[in-house]
């Protein structure tokens, strides 16, 4: 949400139209929920009134699994500023649909994620380096979609059978059957 304010106070950017149409749908939880199970989503909710974002952040709560590629689809990137995160299991689902991944140089997402190749990698809590790969991302509809399809293609190395045939081929390395 600061990266957005940063580019919103753009003049540059804002000049460009690249907001206009933009929607940032935040995905998970229950936006409708103010109890304290939901800290983080009433902190996210008053952040966006605070930042003057109302107009381009919505909060769409928790989505079945069939229904997220159909978000992630739509998308022309999703963002993972995430302090921590094992592997991305979110950001290689995303990249599976074509979409270019902006993501912290964090735990699985700083292998799954190849800075200018699928995606984009920013350190954590630093919103000025993630407002400026989304605007580079918004800024060059060639190179997005060069990410795209890199993301694609790149998601496309987990598949099961992928996977199988190295678990496969590393057993055989090691004598085991």
């Amino acid at each position: 949400l600061e990266a957005l304010a940063i580019l919103k106070a753009d003049p540059t950017f804002t000049a460009a139209h690249l907001l206009d149409g933009l929607c940032v749908s935040i995905i998970g939880g229950d936006p409708d929920d103010p109890t304290h199970e939901n800290a983080e989503m009433e902190r996210l909710k008053a952040m966006r009134l605070t930042l003057g974002l109302d107009a381009l952040v919505t909060f769409v709560g928790a989505k079945d699994q069939d229904a997220l590629s159909d978000y992630y689809a739509a998308s022309e990137a999703l963002i993972m500023p995430s302090d921590y995160e094992s592997f991305g299991m979110v950001a290689l689902e995303a990249m599976a649909s074509g979409t270019p991944v902006i993501a912290s140089q964090v735990g699985g997402l700083a292998f799954l994620v190849r800075d200018g190749v699928n995606g984009y990698h920013v350190p954590v809590r630093e919103p000025a380096a993630l407002a400026d790969k989304i605007r580079r991302l918004l800024s060059d509809p060639t190179e997005r979609e060069w990410l795209a399809t890199n993301a694609a293609q790149s998601a496309r190395a987990y598949a099961w059978p992928c996977i199988a045939d190295r678990l496969l081929t590393t057993f055989a390395a090691m004598h085991i059957r």
